[in-house]
């Protein structure tokens, strides 16, 4: 289980290996996905709170990357944390996201995206619930939900 410690360790001494990568150029990104996705996942953008379509769904399956569909999250590990965005308190493999320090807007803060890709998912902070105290804060169109039966077709 990670912890703040991990997710710290990690966006400063580096990311543990992805399983694969998925490398396209701006062009190619751009015809894969919406506008609003693109805007989101590889321009690292974000989404207004409580607007994003899987913000409410709680439904069993995989959250995968919306630009590689690499597996995310777990349903399982979904809650409502209150703040307008799907949230998650760990990822479904240590090596699926990846961390990096963001100083954007006047404030320190970990990114994570998609070890696989680089796509921006949104950011982690350490007041989620126990055990692990994490909270994956995670944009709506940088992810797809694959269901139960789609996964095991």
């Amino acid at each position: 289980m990670l912890t703040w410690k991990d997710v710290i360790h990690y966006s400063v001494s580096g990311n543990p290996a992805p399983d694969q990568r998925v490398e396209k150029t701006e062009a190619e990104w751009k015809e894969l996905l919406t506008p609003a996705q693109f805007r989101i996942a590889r321009q690292k953008g974000t989404e207004s709170p409580h607007s994003g379509a899987l913000c409410s769904i709680y439904e069993a399956g995989k959250y995968a990357c919306v630009c590689c569909g690499t597996p995310l999250f777990d349903s399982s590990i979904k809650f409502d944390s209150g703040t307008g965005w799907p949230s998650f308190t760990q990822p479904i493999k240590e090596n699926a996201i990846q961390y990096k320090k963001d100083s954007s807007y006047g404030m320190v803060r970990v990114e994570v995206m998609c070890n696989s890709c680089d796509a921006h998912l949104g950011h982690v902070f350490p007041d989620g619930p126990k055990p692990g105290g994490l909270r994956y804060c995670i944009n709506s169109e940088s992810m797809e939900l694959l269901k139960e039966a789609k996964i095991n077709e």
